[in-house]
């Protein structure tokens, strides 16, 4: 009886590496698409899970970090690139990985329905989404009333403490953000300055998006600077108690990219990915499910939220170009003299903190 059990143990035994030889035959076999992308998590399983649905023979594997990070990857990846598709990120950093000959130019079947001035002239990257910037606060310890309206508002001493920075050398949000600060002020010395106020009110730079939510939902802090599309994500999704402001002086309108990686492995399938993920359909679902702001301009209104449609935002004039070639330098400035040291640069110079 023992000699029998024991040959029914193996037997099973020898199904199950059999059963698991075969999917990790198939898995073998299947195409792998790498993803580069600071869109998180949800929205990425989302279209992982849609995309592979239709095309079986395709593996897609994301990688979520900021935007910095990819670009810095992608860089250091360039003479045996490991990605495919970079998905996500201002524009201002696609051109700079545009002029650095990172990205292969492709021309979506959809090309015409943006903007010229959402997409590369030379077909590098193409706009996805337009991300409006804005003033977040913890609704359960902060009155609407009570929150910042403006940008320079934040700086008021009522807020010192009180704020929660996403550290911005990793953040294509917190990039432009500064920069756009900086170059609304008089000088760059002058916005530095501005920049300096903000790190005397800081209480802490989170490391990464899910850690600045968790910090201002726990009330480790009342208010940050982020964008309108995952601030209300986190309000959907996980009902944070988030609401925001958009600045009543303006704000700026980012517009987020996607590209090719040039040199990626698996172009056929990669540039099926492109074209998934932004086709009528997908950027439909994107809006809805996922609060992004389609950059194309021939979808129909009536199938985009209302929020969308009612959504009114006043544009800040912001130099791209001048963001693309100076923002690294601005960003090494702050983190060299000015990061956890604001009070004492103003002190430097002259200035109350």
């Amino acid at each position: 009886m023992q000699n029998r059990l024991s040959g029914i143990r193996i037997a099973r035994l020898v199904a199950v590496v059999a059963a698991l030889s075969i999917g990790c035959g198939d898995q073998a076999k299947r195409a792998r698409v790498v993803v580069y992308t600071p869109h998180g998590k949800e929205l990425l399983r989302a279209y992982e899970d849609a995309f592979e649905s239709k095309h079986p023979g395709v593996d897609v594997q994301w990688i979520d970090m900021g935007t910095q990070q990819v670009f810095d990857r992608v860089n250091t990846e360039s003479a045996r690139p490991q990605g495919s598709v970079w998905w996500g990120g201002p524009a201002s950093v696609f051109d700079q990985a545009a002029r650095l000959e990172l990205l292969e130019a492709y021309e979506p079947t959809w090309s015409e329905h943006v903007v010229a001035s959402a997409r590369h002239p030379e077909h590098f990257w193409y706009g996805t989404y337009v991300t409006p910037e804005v003033i977040t606060f913890n609704n359960r310890i902060v009155p609407a009333e009570d929150a910042p309206k403006d940008w320079d508002d934040i700086l008021l001493p009522e807020w010192k403490e009180k704020v929660l920075i996403r550290y911005p050398l990793a953040s294509g949000t917190m990039r432009t953000i500064f920069g756009a600060m900086i170059m609304r002020q008089p000088t760059v010395e002058d916005g530095y300055v501005w920049l300096a106020r903000l790190d005397v009110n800081t209480k802490s730079y989170a490391a990464d998006p899910t850690q600045l939510y968790l910090k201002l939902a726990r009330e480790e802090g009342a208010v940050t600077l982020w964008n309108m599309p995952d601030t209300d994500l986190q309000i959907r999704d996980n009902g944070y108690p988030f609401s925001y402001h958009v600045p009543a002086s303006g704000t700026p309108l980012l517009t987020e990219g996607i590209a090719l990686i040039k040199g990626g492995p698996h172009r056929e399938h990669a540039v099926a990915f492109y074209e998934f993920v932004t086709s009528r359909e997908a950027l439909v679902r994107q809006a809805n499910d996922f609060h992004r702001i389609p950059a194309r301009i021939d979808l129909d209104p009536d199938s985009l939220p209302e929020w969308i449609r009612n959504v009114e935002v006043r544009s800040m004039d912001v130099d791209w170009e001048r963001l693309g070639t100076e923002g690294p330098g601005w960003m090494q400035h702050w983190d060299e003299h000015i990061k956890g040291r604001g009070e004492a640069y103003l002190k430097e110079r002259g200035l109350k903190p």
